[in-house]
């Protein structure tokens, strides 16, 4: 049973499909010609029975025909050619037509002699073992012209059983080659919807294979209808086509990472060689000049380990686990992230009021996107210019005094190393606010960049959560 299994898993999908649908059609088809079948033969057996005992054989010819097996006298012509008619006596003798088999004598028969029973109906084999259907009734008949009284006896009357069973021999004959017919029809059938069917599966299953053959992502499935067939197309074609973005924007990440890179790479090398040409002639670089090097090779060095650790938490897939996400005071880090902002912009007036607000986030992650936002508000800032920022009911927002940004560029502002015309020449490297929409997202908020009214730009970010800790968390945490 189990190889039987192996070896149909074994075949192809079309190939079990047709098998199914055959074996399906020939349970079905077998169940019905059974049932028509044994429905048939009830009712002919029943026919045949009921004709049997409805049937009276006339007294006259009875009682000649007792009268023929005493005297021997002149012989009576059949009953009717249908049926075989016989006597039966108290001791079981038998009187019949001679043109008749004798049927086998039963104790069922003898019981109707003996007024025992009142008729019975059953089964008997005649001398020639034919199989009978016999009626056996009480009867009295008389020896005409005797005078003698008349005599208890039981008539049986037969028919072969042959009248029914032949029918259904041919009814079964016919029901079987019909059925054969109709399985091996169904079988036919479900190879060909088989195919058709599954015709939609193997030009995806050619589409597939060519996508691993080529890693050709512009391949479409043609969809039709509504079925789960048209679904599996759209689901690949949506697959692909996500799969198609996704490498396209990798490409675009790493062509603008090497963009980025490129430009403190050439300063920090230019200044390195300054110095390294500077040892190797021995001309020594005046103090000051010397000093302006140094302090230019440290800010390179920082704005590439700024760049790459920006790019390192861009590379992070958006599904991967962003971290243990924690109950955080976002009003507690806001303060932290005001103190590094005053130190940046020690010119600027920056205004806080901070309601008490909690939310589940990554600590880290939370505070870098804040300190971003405000790192783009003191950049932005003229000197001596003012930036507020509010927490109230978990809208943070921060508002600066700065030139503002277009509103052609704010559907722009967080895409990856998008930076605005008026910024190029402002150090960074246009991932910060990509990363605090991430970071903003994946607490479960929102960020938006607004036109501030009386100029500059407000940003605004959503987090949902409660002024007061829940239980479970420690305060602070």
């Amino acid at each position: 049973m189990t190889g039987a299994l192996h070896r149909i898993r074994a075949l192809p999908l079309r190939s079990r499909l047709a098998l199914l649908v055959a074996t399906a059609v020939a349970v079905a088809v077998a169940a019905v010609a059974g049932a028509c079948w044994f429905v048939t033969k009830a009712q002919l057996e029943h026919q045949r029975d009921e004709t049997l005992r409805n049937t009276t054989v006339d007294v006259d010819y009875l009682n000649k025909l007792y009268a023929y097996c005493k005297r021997a006298t002149t012989l009576p012509p059949s009953s009717d050619s249908g049926l075989t008619v016989q006597l039966i006596d108290a001791q079981g003798e038998v009187c019949i037509n001679p043109d008749s088999e004798e049927i086998t004598v039963g104790a069922v028969d003898l019981a109707v002699v003996n007024h025992e029973a009142r008729s019975v109906l059953h089964s008997a084999d005649n001398k020639d073992g034919v199989k009978m259907r016999v009626y056996t009734y009480p009867v009295k008949a008389v020896q005409p012209g005797t005078g003698l009284p008349p005599t208890d006896l039981a008539v049986s009357v037969a028919r072969p059983a042959s009248e029914v069973d032949k029918p259904l021999s041919t009814l079964a004959w016919v029901l079987l080659i019909v059925s054969g017919i109709g399985v091996i029809g169904a079988g036919a059938a479900g190879l060909w919807v088989a195919r058709s069917g599954l015709r939609p599966v193997d030009e995806l299953t050619e589409a597939v294979e060519h996508v691993a053959r080529t890693e050709d992502l512009t391949v479409r499935i043609p969809v039709e209808g509504e079925d789960e067939i048209a679904r599996l197309s759209r689901s690949f074609n949506s697959m692909t086509a996500s799969l198609a973005t996704s490498r396209d924007r990798q490409a675009q990440l790493i062509a603008d990472a090497g963009h980025e890179l490129r430009t403190p790479l050439t300063s920090l090398r230019t200044n390195v060689e300054l110095l390294a040409r500077s040892d190797e002639t021995g001309r020594a670089i005046p103090p000051d000049d010397r000093r302006a090097l140094m302090t230019s090779v440290k800010a390179q060095m920082t704005e590439l380990a700024s760049l790459i650790g920006d790019l390192q938490e861009l590379a992070r897939p958006d599904a991967a686990d962003p971290g243990p996400l924690q109950v955080v005071a976002l009003h507690d880090i806001t303060r932290t992230a005001l103190e590094r902002a005053r130190l940046r912009g020690p010119e600027l007036t920056i205004t806080a009021e901070l309601a008490p607000w909690y939310v589940r986030a990554e600590p880290a992650a939370l505070e870098r996107a804040v300190v971003n936002v405000l790192d783009n508000a003191v950049k932005f800032s003229p000197s001596g210019g003012t930036i507020d920022v509010v927490l109230h009911r978990g809208e943070l927002t921060v508002r600066d005094r700065g030139p503002g940004i277009p509103a052609d560029e704010l559907p722009h502002v967080f895409e990856r190393f998008w930076r605005s015309p008026s910024a190029r020449q402002l150090p960074g490297s246009g991932l910060g606010l990509s990363i605090v929409a991430r970071t903003v997202q994946q607490a479960g908020g929102t960020i938006e960049l607004r036109p501030a009214p009386g100029g500059g730009t407000e940003a605004a970010i959503r987090l949902p959560g409660a002024p007061q800790p829940p239980p479970e968390a420690p305060q602070g945490q």
